[in-house]
């Protein structure tokens, strides 16, 4: 059982949890992820089973899409809604009185300084480690340590408007802000959000976060939990399973005689000729059947393909 699901993760549990769920529901040990979401977060996470593990290392730098909701009005420890309220100092005065009076040029413009490349600092409540402890549980216990900051891309940050306004008034002096954020893999959406509401002159967080695209793999095309388990009764796991070529169909193809299939699965390199790749560029190794047999990478000076991932089953 080998291949790529797109889970709808719900909300109110760990990402490690849908994988245990997973590996109950399949049987099968070899469960992987290419990056997880916070609890209260909902939306694709991408589960590799079997030997498709072995392609995370080409799924976890994908660029990721977030529909979020930012509540203008307070600022919380974790930078989400399931954090404690805080009180944060402000460099400057609020560009208004926090009633939601802020323009569309304000708040464009607050936006704008968000798009592109741009640093971050790493939330305390967040599982990056330093110097080989994770920072949420230095922060559990108390604890604050200085973090440098990391470089990620915002490719797009635009608001949405469901009900037609740019700003929903909640009428406890907090303001909702629905936006959309396309960006790097590394990317802290709940530190967006914070750094918003700091060039607006506000406390922000996270209010509600749905992760809709991981590259390719669309929310509409995940299975919730329920459905996988529907799935496995009816034997019918194959309509929601991708196959292993699925998961790095990004990188270019070459369909492999039997002789270099055994080859490849023997982790030695294949000769090309007329090939069109650079030099070190990844390519997908396949049988006459189209499956993936391995990924390899291209070597210019002596005409091979080199396979560095071997997935293929034996047939032996």
């Amino acid at each position: 059982m080998d291949g790529v699901l797109i889970i709808d993760k719900p909300p109110g549990v760990t990402s490690h949890d849908v994988i245990d769920d997973i590996r109950h529901i399949l049987h099968e040990r070899r469960i992987g992820h290419t990056g997880t979401l916070d609890p209260f977060a909902t939306g694709v996470l991408l589960i590799l089973v079997g030997r498709a593990t072995r392609l995370a290392q080409f799924l976890s730098g994908l660029e990721k899409e977030y529909v979020a909701v930012i509540r203008l009005g307070y600022a919380t420890d974790t930078g989400d809604i399931t954090g404690t309220r805080i009180t944060i100092e402000q460099d400057s005065k609020p560009a208004v009185a926090p009633s939601g009076g802020w323009s569309a040029q304000q708040i464009e413009a607050a936006l704008a300084r968000l798009r592109g490349e741009i640093d971050q600092v790493p939330p305390m409540y967040s599982a990056k480690k330093q110097a080989g402890r994770k920072l949420y549980e230095l922060a559990r216990r108390g604890g604050e340590v200085e973090r440098k900051p990391v470089r990620v891309c915002i490719h797009a940050l635009e608001p949405l408007r469901p009900t037609g306004e740019l700003l929903k008034d909640n009428h406890d002096g907090t303001f909702d802000f629905e936006v959309r954020v396309a960006c790097s893999a590394g990317t802290y959406i709940r530190t967006l959000a914070e750094d918003f509401g700091k060039l607006l002159g506000i406390g922000a967080h996270v209010a509600e976060l749905r992760r809709i695209r991981v590259g390719d793999f669309s929310v509409q095309d995940a299975s919730t939990l329920g459905e996988v388990k529907v799935n496995v009764a009816e034997e019918a796991l194959g309509k929601i399973i991708l196959p292993n070529d699925a998961a790095v169909a990004r990188f270019p193809f070459i369909d492999l005689s039997e002789d270099e299939v055994r080859r490849v699965r023997n982790g030695m390199p294949v000769q090309v000729s007329e090939a069109v790749w650079n030099s070190g560029e990844r390519v997908r190794l396949r049988d006459g059947d189209g499956h993936l047999i391995a990924v390899g990478e291209f070597d210019a000076a002596t005409s091979s393909l080199r396979p560095s991932v071997v997935i293929a089953r034996d047939n032996s």
